[in-house]
């Protein structure tokens, strides 16, 4: 026998001192010597401190209980407000929409038929009905319903009302194109939560909307202050597993983006190991931050793994697979995949309130798009998602948008043979990457910037540029980049005779002994675009024919 009482202080002290672990352990030993002791405060308390250290299960029975103990009680709104948040504890934690769903009709349907228009829980309503609107991609109507719900919470002094509906409305503005007005709504509902004004449980929804909002709009040093402070505010909660997972993503992204390669590993294999037991929905996130290390580094078939296990929990694969397809040379698979992203002009966002990251942002998958596209000659394409990230990048202004766009353009104009215009551009994304101290992303314009010089005849200056790129490659353990930097598919270290993953394909089959239509229609290209290729192919590499070109493929490890 315990004493329950004494069990009963210890978790609702520990509950208020944010030592969750406590707390679920105190409650659950009177759960299992008196249930009966435990009042629906308490069993909402129990609920609470078991989701927060990872006892979903545990939560969920707690959260119906409280429920039912409020509306045993007659106090129906609290009773509300639990269904909520055992809705959204679904939602989030296990995506679970159509139990989560539920929950939240239950929510909706009590608060409707006994809450007064001046009480709080109303703005609860409202948010159920944003996240609804949102759902359904009414980001105008979620604009407004979010919008309701912080001033109802501001008019009865409910800070984690406040917080949610900003946050909210703070996403749906950039879903609308207002991110200025967007990033202001989240900046202020952060002042709150980092001076502990909101309770846990939303401060961590929170901490985690407004980073997966940053990194959509490719604000890299908001980002990175963010989970800088969500990484902090996890340490200073004994036993808190909750956002821990998902904390680690971020900053294994941001470590990948300052060139810190060994921690952002590190970081990513504890966010896989956390998230996937008990499974989370944002494992498919951290599997895809995995397989993009593997990638970078040249590990193909890692690489290939562990976007099979992002896309397994519901995470989508590309760009990075694309490039990864590129990077094996499948250059008409990766081309097709990356046409539908030209070809799909919707902004692509973020739920709001869920930690779950299905897509990557638009300004990232864009860039991949002209990169693969470029590789095939396909310039008429790669134009397109030009035009659609420089619009972006005016929308936006994030510098990582203005770098992503300016290097695209660059390379497009390097594809044309305009290498005046191309340094332009390029000197400025190099500038661009270097104020946000990304060495990788640096280094891999300085390739462009060289080829650019040795296109104008500054050779000299391109072989600076080279080898810039050469010690950042070689640092960071990037082998394929150093690979092509060095020309290991072309005979030579000089990147302007480096082939292009399209040249190489021609050159394979031409070694298999097909004629120019039948590797067109292979390639489901013109002859003429297989003979400027095939020309490409004998200039850079100075061969005479066809049948040197064979030798030189089997003498080169390309077929």
């Amino acid at each position: 026998m315990i004493d329950v009482t004494a069990e009963l202080r210890r978790g609702r002290a520990a509950a208020e001192a944010w030592t969750w672990e406590e707390a679920r352990t105190a409650f659950a030993a009177v759960e299992a010597d008196e249930p009966a002791a435990m009042a629906a405060e308490d069993l909402q308390r129990y609920a609470e401190s078991a989701w927060l250290t990872g006892h979903d299960d545990v939560a969920e029975h707690a959260w119906v209980r409280a429920h039912t103990a409020f509306l045993a009680d007659g106090e129906p709104l609290r009773a509300a407000r639990c269904a909520f948040w055992l809705g959204l504890a679904l939602v989030m934690g296990r995506g679970d929409v159509e139990r989560g769903g539920g929950w939240f009709a239950r929510a909706t349907r009590l608060i409707s038929t006994t809450a007064s228009p001046d009480r709080a829980e109303v703005g609860i309503a409202r948010l159920i009905a944003a996240l609804t609107a949102l759902d359904g991609d009414d980001a105008e109507m979620a604009r407004e319903r979010f919008a309701d719900a912080a001033r109802i919470g501001a008019q009865h002094g409910d800070a984690d009302l406040v917080a949610l509906g900003r946050l909210g409305e703070g996403q749906a503005r950039i879903r609308l194109g207002e991110t200025a007005a967007g990033i202001a709504l989240l900046d202020e509902v952060m002042v709150a939560v980092d001076a502990r004004e909101v309770a846990p449980l939303p401060a961590g929804i929170v901490y985690c909307g407004v980073i997966l909002a940053c990194k959509q709009v490719a604000d890299v040093r908001r980002a990175q202050r963010w989970t800088d402070a969500l990484t902090r505010w996890c340490e200073a909660q004994p036993g808190l597993v909750a956002f821990r997972g998902t904390c680690l993503v971020h900053r294994a992204e941001l470590a990948q983006l300052r060139g810190d390669w060994t921690q952002a590993v590190e970081d990513a294999d504890h966010a896989c190991d956390r998230l996937s037991d008990p499974p989370d929905p944002a494992a498919g996130m951290a599997f895809y931050q995995r397989a993009e290390l593997h990638r970078l580094r040249g590990e193909h078939a890692d690489a290939e793994a562990a976007y099979q296990h992002a896309t397994a929990r519901g995470h989508d694969p590309h760009p990075g697979l694309a490039l990864l397809w590129l990077a094996q040379g499948r250059v008409r698979t990766a081309v097709a995949t990356m046409r539908r992203v030209i070809d799909d002009r919707t902004a692509v966002y973020p739920p709001v309130t869920t930690e779950v990251h299905h897509t990557r942002p638009r300004a990232e998958a864009l860039a991949a798009a002209v990169e693969v596209v470029l590789a095939a000659d396909e310039r008429d394409a790669a134009a397109d998602a030009c035009a659609q990230l420089e619009a972006l990048a005016d929308a936006q202004a994030t510098p990582v948008v203005v770098a992503l766009a300016t290097a695209a353009r660059g390379a497009l104009l390097l594809a044309e043979g305009r290498p005046g215009p191309a340094l332009d551009a390029l000197v400025e994304a190099r500038s661009c990457w270097l104020a946000l101290d990304a060495p990788h992303e640096t280094a891999r314009v300085r390739v462009l910037v060289a080829r650019a010089l040795d296109q104008l005849g500054d050779a000299d200056t391109a072989a600076i540029e080279r080898q810039a790129a050469r010690e950042v490659f070689a640092a960071l353990g990037a082998t394929p980049d150093l690979d092509h930097l060095d020309g290991v598919h072309a005979g030579g270290p000089d990147q302007s005779t480096a082939l292009t993953p399209r040249e190489v394909e021609v050159i394979r089959l031409v070694a298999a002994g097909l004629t120019n239509r039948e590797i067109a229609g292979r390639l489901v290209v013109s002859d003429k675009t297989v003979a400027r290729h095939l020309h490409n192919v004998f200039t850079k590499l100075d061969l005479p024919n066809r049948a040197a070109a064979t030798a030189y493929a089997y003498e080169h490890g390309l077929v």
